[in-house]
């Protein structure tokens, strides 16, 4: 197991490498360049001014010398302007000229300057990353068990009517995207002109003016039941049904094998064939689907993030995309391959657990 990780773990980098200047190449094609010098000097600028503002700035190096001094492998360029000033990746406002490091890479733990929120990119990512995290958390507690209960019951007994009618809930909320789900439960429960609130408030059941909050920017100092609820509805009823139509799928499959039947034959009761031998071969595949699920919340919640004006790391995303914050884009994506590439290995190791027949070497 131990030389399989370290194996994984040296494939995991390499591939990290891979995507990142991947990411790193189409982010500083020369029309995302252009825009950021316009943006950040002069939106009249020729195109003279802006090749000089791009060369000043060492971003009309090579991809990979530019790529090797992101990484920090590489010592930054420093240019000398005409009043004086030096400008470099390294250099910050107030910062003289001999305290400029040669080095300021992902390696050093510089990971470069927003030019949108004028603050350094890790304290940014690391801020929205644990903003996102409680709404993962969140989202995974309701969810997982919840697909799991409706799959194992749709799988326990194939083609009964409790079948039909879970996997066609499950259908219904995977066809239901969240921005769709999302906007149904702002009007059901948090408007207070519409939905159920108004009615429940005649009814004297409800204190408030609407059931839940339409927005969670309040949930980012202080959650709550009223202000966390409703995005975490949206995510978790849109990734739920896939995972249980794989546990539903799984289910039934195990559930036909022909040790279930001779667990049957031998009198063992139906409860203790469905926890004890059924269920833990009957997770192996949903297993997979749950773990994938998180680089997927990581990076699809943009869509209720924005919905819900929870300003997490999707928010983050879609403000650095919008107004091309390179350095911005370049310190999400590293966050978000690592996160796939890390549930990944997360995923093998867990299938040996589950399934003992699997051997890694």
């Amino acid at each position: 197991m131990g030389s399989f990780i370290f194996k994984r773990i040296g494939v995991m980098a390499l591939t990290a490498l891979c995507l990142t200047f991947i990411v790193f190449y189409l982010t500083n094609l020369y029309p995302n360049l252009e825009k950021l010098a316009k943006t950040q000097g002069n939106m009249r600028m020729t195109d003279k001014q802006v090749v000089s503002w791009l060369g000043n700035r060492g971003y009309s190096q090579n991809v990979f010398k530019k790529y090797g001094e992101w990484l920090g492998v590489v010592p930054s360029l420093q240019t000398t302007t005409e009043d004086g000033t030096v400008l470099s990746r390294c250099s910050r406002a107030g910062m003289a000229p001999a305290d400029i490091p040669g080095y300021c890479g992902i390696m050093q733990a510089n990971w470069g300057y927003s030019t949108v929120f004028k603050e350094e990119v890790w304290n940014i990512v690391t801020k929205r990353l644990g903003l996102t995290s409680w709404l993962m958390l969140a989202v995974l507690c309701v969810m997982v068990p919840m697909a799991l209960i409706v799959g194992i019951l749709a799988g326990m007994k194939e083609g009964s009517r409790t079948d039909r009618t879970l996997s066609t809930f499950s259908i219904a909320t995977t066809a239901t995207p969240e921005y769709v789900s999302g906007v149904i439960f702002i009007i059901l429960f948090a408007s207070s002109k519409g939905g159920l609130s108004p009615l429940l408030s005649d009814w004297g059941l409800l204190s408030s003016k609407t059931l839940f909050k339409g927005s969670a920017t309040s949930a980012m100092a202080d959650i709550t039941f009223a202000n966390f609820t409703l995005p975490v509805m949206a995510l978790a009823l849109y990734g739920m049904g896939y995972i249980a139509r794989m546990t539903r799928a799984s289910m039934a499959e195990v559930m036909t094998a022909q040790y279930i039947r001779t667990a049957r034959l031998k009198g063992v009761s139906f409860k203790n064939v469905v926890l004890k031998h059924a269920l833990r071969n009957a997770l192996i595949a949903p297993f997979t689907v749950i773990i994938l699920q998180i680089p997927w919340l990581l990076t699809g919640v943009v869509i209720v993030e924005t919905l819900f004006n929870y300003k997490g790391f999707g928010w983050a995303l879609v403000q650095a995309a919008q107004n091309n914050d390179i350095e911005l884009l370049l310190g999400i994506s590293v966050i978000a391959v690592v996160v796939v590439l890390v549930t990944q290995l997360i995923s093998d190791i867990g299938y040996v657990f589950l399934n003992p027949r699997i051997r890694v070497s």
